[in-house]
């Protein structure tokens, strides 16, 4: 099981990689068409707005992985840490519901589609199957959750994306300011030294 969402990891990875380069690469050459050629690729646009929200939903379900949706935790922070796990908790939980209800609202309106297709103007492809990624991504995100308080009970910890890493940042402060003060008293010892000699 662990090997396989190991794969699941990767295989999300993968292909939200894929398809941003598929959607910044198709818009850049429309780009360079249009401005140096003054032509267009009619089907290019609609693609790469076909990609780029596959690769939002796929995303969503990604760092539903990581625990890094964007959340108000201010909050949060002021309750002790069991109360915390609690709250978060409830409010996963009403997160699933939410994501079962959507999945099945999809999944009725992908039926719905097939029985009336509808196809895209540029690529002509049946919007239904284009449709599938958002079952797909909410039922995705819904087993990340699980797998993600499932994997905090065994004791594994995810870093607040919200929080500050300011302790980070203060070696940085530090080694910027060392050669400052290597350089400030190497000066300065030349010049005692130099007053010496002056004196003797």
């Amino acid at each position: 099981m662990r090997k396989l969402m190991l794969q699941l990891d990767k295989l999300e990875n993968y292909l939200c990689q894929l398809l941003l380069c598929l959607f910044v690469v198709l818009l850049f050459v429309q780009v360079i068409l249009r401005v140096v050629f003054n032509y267009g690729i009619p089907w290019s646009e609609e693609l790469s707005r076909f990609a780029f929200v596959w690769f939002v939903f796929l995303g969503a379900s990604y760092a539903a992985r990581l625990s890094a949706h964007n959340r108000v935790t201010f909050h949060l922070r002021m309750m002790p840490p069991g109360m915390r796990k609690g709250v978060e908790l409830v409010g996963d939980l009403f997160w699933i519901a939410f994501n079962t209800l959507m999945t099945l609202k999809s999944i009725e309106v992908i039926e719905s589609m097939m029985e009336f297709t509808f196809y895209s103007p540029a690529l002509d492809w049946s919007m239904a199957y284009l449709y599938l990624i958002f079952p797909i991504s909410f039922t995705l995100t819904t087993i990340r959750i699980i797998q993600v308080n499932y994997l905090k009970l065994t004791g594994t910890t995810f870093e607040d994306v919200d929080e500050p890493r300011l302790e980070e940042m203060e070696p940085t402060r530090d080694s910027a300011a060392a050669p400052k003060q290597n350089g400030s008293s190497g000066h300065a010892s030349g010049k005692t030294k130099k007053g010496g000699n002056t004196l003797a």
